[in-house]
């Protein structure tokens, strides 16, 4: 019997397929239902049609599913990615074929804004620059109570813009207005005259201290701060990108931090992940004014245990035929 793509057969096969994307520490809980659970740390992108064979759930956070592969797997009917973007999905060609694609929410409405304001802080108030001279004795030279040779600028007064909103862009709205900053929300590129309450996306760009990127990757995103934007910005400015990668063109970026031309950055992605050891910005990490982690913004422990549970919450959910979050693959 044929199964309507929105409804999962008996005791289906559930496999997630990059396991160790989630620490050790936390915790999965099964589905509630009959099932049959199959787990690997790691799916290299030609095992994925093998992996998936027969399997009406597919658990991912970054591999990998386009339609070649897709197209082998005529059992599946539902997606729960591991993440909140789902860029690494086909979701076209869900949409056509009826298969579900869920995504997570919600959860780093904290732990992101967070490691926003540890990138900002750190770089506004050279932290980095006086932790390297005080290991090299410099404190000693100075022989008096402090020194001043790296720049302290206050969060006080200074101009916020964000690029994107939605829970992320608005929880770091909030720390912003506590820190007394001007907080300010970009239109779209491009957008001469934005709605409401946001400003022009050029104006953002032009009159802040601090920009912060809170969108998703998209074509029309790919590529949003670039040459032309680093020429038009205020020569103390910070960008911080907790977001995606391809938001901003790397060799941009190493031209304005070389050139002197922006005050610092703060990235917590890449473009590819992990970056090569030869990648712009690997080579920009001799720079006391840049910062890069490992995407990790998102990975406090309380977080990632959220994201684990409403994983399983939106598997449990498609299979009682009330699924939620959906991206693409709407039901019947």
């Amino acid at each position: 019997m044929t199964l309507p793509p929105n409804q999962l057969p008996s005791n289906p096969k559930i496999v997630f397929l990059d396991r160790e994307t989630l620490a050790p520490a936390i915790r999965l809980r099964p589905p509630a239902f009959p099932h049959r659970w199959e787990k690997h740390q790691r799916t290299a992108p030609e095992q994925v049609p093998e992996r998936l064979h027969g399997a009406s759930v597919a658990v991912i956070n970054k591999v990998p599913l386009r339609e070649p592969v897709l197209e082998q797997l005529p059992e599946l009917r539902l997606i729960a990615v591991a993440a909140t973007g789902t860029d690494c999905v086909d979701t076209a060609w869900c949409d056509r074929n009826g298969v579900a694609v869920c995504n997570i929410r919600g959860y780093a409405v904290h732990t992101v804004p967070e490691h926003v304001f540890t990138l900002i802080l750190a770089l506004r108030r050279s932290l980095l620059s006086y932790r390297r001279s005080v290991e090299a004795g410099r404190w000693q030279e100075a022989r008096q109570f402090c020194f001043f040779d790296h720049p302290i600028l206050d969060l006080h007064g200074a101009r916020l813009g964000l690029i994107g909103g939605g829970s992320l862009g608005n929880a770091v709205a909030t720390i912003g207005r506590a820190f007394g900053m001007d907080v300010v929300f970009a239109g779209r590129k491009g957008e001469a005259a934005p709605g409401g309450d946001r400003v022009s996306f050029d104006e953002v760009i032009a009159t802040s201290d601090v920009i912060s990127l809170h969108c998703p990757l998209r074509p029309e995103t790919r590529g949003l701060i670039g040459a032309a934007e680093f020429a038009r910005m205020k020569p103390e400015v910070l960008l911080i990108n907790t977001a995606r990668g391809g938001l901003v063109d790397e060799d941009a970026l190493t031209s304005a931090l070389r050139g002197g031309r922006i005050g610092g950055a703060g990235f917590d992605v890449a473009m590819p992940e992990p970056p090569p050891a030869d990648a712009p910005l690997m080579r920009l990490l001799d720079l006391p004014n840049f910062i890069l982690t490992p995407h990790v913004a998102w990975a406090g422990r309380n977080a990632m245990q959220a994201l684990a549970d409403q994983l399983i919450d939106l598997i449990d959910a498609f299979q009682q035929g009330k699924p939620f979050n959906l991206v693409a693959g709407k039901p019947a």
